[in-house]
């Protein structure tokens, strides 16, 4: 069972959290929202690796194989366009360049930044662009061989090794790495959570019955689970944190993908949205999510611009509503200009 053609609005509505938590990370409203905000970005992560590899596993169910160039030029023409040309803007503000500088920038052009700046440089929340660009790699490397060249190997047997492997690797570094910036931002040690996504894509199309059964029998657990991780571990500062920066970002995913997987299989779950929040609530959320990708690359750039000598609160309510109509503007007008294009000269194979 695969998803439908359309658009989940319930998975949008997540990744409208996500992107609403990231804002109020930078943002300050109130004080439990700034310390845990940096959560939306492991919310993200899940999701990306659910979404991402939907298309690569509904790919090789039509045709019994996948395209690696083919998936890698499509997500360029999502990825590329709007990062590129909102980088022009961050990088003005960061002329005149200083010795050694130039080499910051290229990093960041190349998505190298999480290894060589730890951060951006000029946009300062691209590492975690960087992650899932070298996810994408990873990702269709792997089911290329797999699919593609018959590797006698489990798609779920490697992701478990994955999961397994990062959470070792994660705590070795925190003794062996000095910057601690480098110990939550490289890619090895955080693109766990974006895998734990495609191990819920894998048991999603190929394992459903199993994924559904399993939900239903545990779910009151799954949820209590889910609850305590999130009641606990985002309250924690990842920069200094020895729990976050090893198990604490596993146990994230954990929560998340317990949180994506009865999203996906509660038949009743935009009924329990609706009654919970109000349907134009739930509808203005997940068109934030929709445009969530040009909202995260712009948020930071609106936040260094639109400031006015008010009350504060009108303030942040501005820079929120700005941050959202340019990201709206950039969505349905920028990115849809090159996805039409995407789609003229190369088509999906997936449907």
């Amino acid at each position: 069972m695969t998803l439908a053609n359309n658009r989940l609005r319930e998975l949008d509505f997540l990744r409208g959290i996500a992107i609403l938590l990231v804002f109020f990370r930078h943002k300050y409203l109130i004080s439990y929202l700034t310390k845990m905000g940096w959560i939306g970005v492991d919310l993200f992560f899940v999701l990306s690796g659910f979404l991402v590899s939907n298309l690569l596993f509904k790919e090789y169910i039509k045709f019994g194989n996948i395209k690696p160039s083919l998936f890698l030029i499509r997500r360029g023409f999502k990825i590329y366009p709007i990062y590129y040309i909102s980088y022009l803007i961050y990088f003005y503000y960061k002329l005149p360049l200083e010795k050694g500088q130039l080499k910051l920038v290229l990093a960041d052009l190349f998505f190298l930044q999480n290894y060589i700046v730890g951060f951006g440089f000029a946009y300062v929340s691209s590492w975690s662009l960087a992650i899932e660009e070298h996810f994408y790699l990873l990702l269709v490397l792997i089911l290329y061989f797999i699919y593609n060249k018959k590797v006698k190997i489990g798609v779920s047997k490697i992701i478990y090794f994955v999961l397994i492997s990062i959470l070792i690797i994660r705590i070795i570094s925190n003794y062996n790495v000095d910057n601690d910036v480098f110990k939550y931002t490289m890619t090895h040690l955080r693109v766990d959570s974006l895998f734990a996504g495609v191990l819920i894509a894998y048991w999603y199309n190929f394992k459903f019955s199993a994924l559904q059964n399993f939900y239903n029998t545990y779910k009151l657990k799954m949820y209590v689970l889910a609850f305590l991780i999130l009641l606990v571990t985002p309250f924690y500062d990842f920069s200094d944190s020895y729990w976050i920066r090893t198990f604490g970002f596993s146990f994230l995913y954990i929560a998340f993908g317990i949180i994506l997987v009865s999203f996906l299989l509660s038949k009743n779950i935009n009924t329990l949205l609706n009654t919970f929040f109000s349907p134009p609530l739930v509808n203005l959320i997940s068109k934030i999510g929709y445009c969530s990708y040009s909202i995260y690359i712009i948020h930071i750039l609106v936040l260094k611009i639109v400031i006015f000598d008010i009350n504060y609160y009108l303030l942040l309510f501005l820079q929120l509503a700005v941050t959202i109509i340019i990201g709206f503007f950039m969505t349905y007008y920028i990115e849809k200009c090159f996805l039409q294009l995407r789609d003229k000269y190369y088509p999906k194979r997936s449907f």
